[in-house]
Formats: C-alpha cells, structure tokens, sequence
C-alpha cells in the first residue's frame, strides 16, 4: 500500500533529521547490508576455523582436553560460516567474489588492519 502525501513527508523528515545528528551512523548503515554482515562473519569463522585446527594439531598429543576444545572451535565455526553462507544465498555469494576479485584479497584484510589499528591508538 502506497504511502500518503502526509506520510511521506514526514518520511523524509525523520529521514533529514537521523542525517543531520548523526551523519557518520547514517552512512554505516546506508552502506551496511545483509550481504557485508553476513560476508564479515564468514571471514571470521574461516579464521576460528584455522585458530580451531592449530589448536587441535598442536596440543592433542599434549592435551586431549585442549585438542577437543580445538576441535569444538573447528565445529563451531564450521556452524557459523554455513549459516552465514545461507544468509548470503547465491547473489550475496557472487556480489562478494566479485568484490575480492576486483579489488583483490589484500585489501580485504587491510580494512580490518586499519580497523585494529584505529581502536587500539596507532596510525595506519
């Protein structure tokens, strides 16, 4: 059902209003979709997935209470990135490959470098 004159003007509005007192959260979430969210833990449960397998091969002979948390981060993260993966679907899927293979995997993790490096006081 279409909106009303009224209505959309009062959209538009509360739309001006949320720009002006906070133009930096506007433009994360105008940037922000399902298919970022989802990629970025993808990535994340790729990485618990390798810290998961480290674990599991480095301390099993030691520990196998340790090699058996590694191998429960292993299924947790596998967990994750299907659940993520099924989120993004197949366009979601093909927009992020497109996107690591224009700018290249690099610059991927770069961001997230940066990002580190902002939180915790370096220049970068």
């Amino acid at each position: 059902m279409p909106l009303s004159e009224e209505e959309h003007r009062i959209l538009q509005e509360i739309e001006k209003n949320f720009y002006e007192n906070d133009p930096e959260f506007a433009t994360r979430v105008k940037s922000e979709t399902v298919y970022r969210h989802a990629g970025r833990n993808i990535k994340w449960a790729l990485l618990g997935f390798v810290v998961g397998l480290a674990m599991l091969i480095f301390t099993f002979t030691a520990s196998v209470v340790l090699g058996s948390i590694g191998f429960l981060v292993m299924l947790g993260s596998a967990v994750i990135f299907e659940q993520n993966l099924r989120r993004m679907g197949k366009a979601g899927w093909s927009d992020i490959s497109s996107s690591v293979q224009g700018k290249g995997v690099r610059s991927q993790f770069g961001h997230i470098s940066s990002k580190f490096g902002k939180r915790f006081g370096q220049k970068g």
